[in-house]
């Protein structure tokens, strides 16, 4: 399988970006470093190419009906220009992807932004389970920069006035050289900012603008590497990691956005199930109190060696300078203060199960 590139390819070449493969598609990991990167997010601003992620837009009149039945949420309570995060799931109630479904017309247009590495799973299981909607996958068609930082609103708003009017999960049509540009006030770092979902053709030109107007903002372009520290440190789900097929969304903690009274759903009784009866682990977030640094599928240990559950993420916080991580605990052991080892190249290592989200905004 040939390797992808987004439309700003070419824009990381001149930052001097070091591309790496990940889900088929050829991306920045690092511009000037990891650590410098995360740090600007925390504290300017920081441009993200997230165009491999993927966009499916749901229309007609059986899309609000579709997007009751495969999704968690309620879709229902979406007005125009309002966003919710939520979950496809499977009928064993696992987790297909975690999405966003952005509300452009009530009852009649949604679109749907799911994961790079899950976008032709994800559009073919929305077809499978169809209710009579018109779906299309035009991923193809969107490029998506996200800007994000205590300052993105200041850069924002000189190329994009009274943009910084969007609340939190509002989205918006804007205009950017002749072209419609969604903005919504979403994204995966913890900071403020939005997602632009931009046609390919005006990618290029809108990130250039951004980069110039952002100068004074001390705007950096981010790579993988860091929008991956900046997330955990936010305990937000990676999929692959915090969640796949076989991960229940009580376990995973994501029982906010399963809505059990809007009506059925794909997997709703095992959902239901496991609320009822309680999860026998919880994802938890833990701190090392031995030095160690927890990798994604190490070991957790109790403190009588008995292996309790799994690291899901794990990373040298540049924020905290402590080693950081997420896993799956047995439920048991999940409470706050509680202590168990993590596995690290067969060394038992002590770790402690922290309130979350490891920096608080």
């Amino acid at each position: 399988m040939s390797i992808k590139r987004t439309p700003l390819y070419e824009e990381h070449l001149k930052l001097n970006a070091r591309m790496v493969d990940f889900a088929g598609w050829e991306m920045p990991v690092q511009y000037l470093g990891l650590r410098e990167e995360h740090d600007n997010v925390r504290t300017n601003v920081g441009l993200f190419d997230v165009s491999h992620m993927g966009e499916v837009f749901i229309r007609g009149e059986n899309a609000l009906k579709t997007l009751q039945w495969i999704t968690t949420n309620d879709v229902a309570k979406l007005k125009k220009g309002q966003a919710q995060y939520s979950i496809l799931t499977n009928p064993t109630g696992g987790i297909v992807d975690d999405i966003f479904v952005y509300c452009l017309e009530e009852n009649k247009e949604y679109l749907v932004c799911v994961n790079a590495s899950n976008v032709e799973k994800d559009f073919e299981w929305m077809k499978k389970n169809n209710k009579g909607a018109e779906i299309t996958n035009e991923s193809s068609k969107w490029s998506q920069i996200a800007v994000q930082g205590p300052k993105a609103f200041g850069l924002l708003e000189k190329i994009f006035p009274k943009v910084s009017e969007l609340q939190k999960n509002q989205c918006e049509y804007f205009s950017f050289n002749g072209s419609k540009v969604l903005i919504a006030a979403t994204g995966y770092t913890g900071e403020q900012g939005v997602e632009i979902f931009v046609p390919n053709e005006k990618a290029a030109a809108l990130w250039s603008e951004l980069v110039k107007k952002g100068e004074e903002f001390g705007v950096q372009a981010i790579g993988l590497g860091a929008r991956d520290t900046l997330r955990t440190e936010m305990k937000y789900s990676l999929y692959g990691n915090e969640i796949t097929d076989l991960t229940n969304p009580i376990e995973a903690g994501l029982g906010w956005v399963v809505k059990l009274d809007k009506g059925d759903f794909i997997g709703r009784e095992p959902i239901q199930k496991m609320k009822e009866n309680g999860p026998k682990r919880k994802l938890i977030g833990f701190k090392m109190l031995d030095r160690g640094i927890p990798r994604h599928d190490y070991k957790l240990l109790s403190l009588d060696g008995e292996e309790v559950g799994i690291v899901t993420s794990g990373t040298m916080s540049p924020t905290l300078d402590e080693a950081v991580g997420i896993g799956y605990l047995r439920e048991d052991l999940s409470k706050i203060g509680s202590e168990f080892f993590v596995e690290i190249r067969g060394r038992k290592t002590k770790a402690q199960v922290v309130q979350t989200p490891f920096v608080k905004k």
